[in-house]
């Protein structure tokens, strides 16, 4: 199968590393992966404020950069929630672009969804001998909706030990532009996540989220917690 691969801001400029072994997990799986290097934001931070037109603009721009109609896969479920759930909306007066928006928006998908639901490959004999806790994003969860397919590719890893977290599914604070303007909320949300994780004696936390990992990654750092962050995408490659 051929795919196209999305890479999110986040990843793009700070975590490229995750994109690389997204990349190569495609490839274990036997898809042929493309990736146009013109592609940019889905749209989703001008979106949520407020800034519609802008948003409109990058719609127009991510569709034209993904006219192919091979799959997009990405490993976030927060920008592919977005397309998935405001793409068609943002068009819904546009007899030109909306058509387009809907073919793209039937073959957008999260990673770990894609690899589960579509692929059914759940297996890449990645080998992560730590204790491991989840934190369930709230674009990939409420937007996306995706909940049990980043645990099934976990529980796969030899030597990885999943302990849930007490309330997995309360927001870490990051919230986009939320924790820069509620700076204060945000960091006690950040520290109450972290506190329910470091209560598991997991050595690490991990999601579907670069942007929710780089806000507990700070917080950790600051204050010299004994626990990582790592991506879903960086624990299942490994030794691919």
């Amino acid at each position: 199968m051929e795919i196209d691969l999305f890479v999110p801001c986040f990843i793009d400029k700070i975590y490229p590393e995750t994109a690389w072994n997204t990349k190569k997990i495609l490839e274990k799986t036997g898809c042929s992966v493309f990736y146009n290097p013109n592609q940019t934001c889905c749209g989703q931070p001008s979106f949520n404020s407020g800034y519609i037109d802008k948003t409109k603009n990058l719609a127009r721009k991510f569709i034209n950069d993904f006219e192919s109609s091979r799959p997009i896969v990405a490993p976030s479920g927060s920008c592919t929630g977005f397309i998935r759930r405001h793409y068609t909306k943002i068009f819904d007066q546009d007899i030109e672009w909306q058509p387009k928006a809907i073919q793209l928006v039937n073959r957008t998908f999260e990673l770990s969804d894609f690899l589960v639901n579509h692929l059914k490959f759940i297996d890449f004999d990645a080998v992560f001998p730590h204790k491991v806790t989840f934190h369930d994003s709230c674009s990939a969860l409420r937007e996306y909706g995706i909940k049990n397919e980043p645990r099934i590719l976990l529980n796969r890893v030899k030597g990885l030990e999943l302990i849930e977290m007490e309330e997995s599914e309360t927001c870490c604070g990051f919230g986009g532009t939320f924790s820069a303007k509620f700076d204060g909320i945000s960091s006690a949300m950040t520290q109450q996540k972290i506190e329910f994780a470091l209560a598991t004696g997991a050595e690490y936390i991990t999601g579907t989220e670069a942007s929710c990992l780089m806000n507990i990654e700070a917080y950790i750092k600051q204050n010299k917690l004994p626990i990582k962050t790592i991506h879903l995408a960086d624990i299942i490659s490994q030794f691919l």
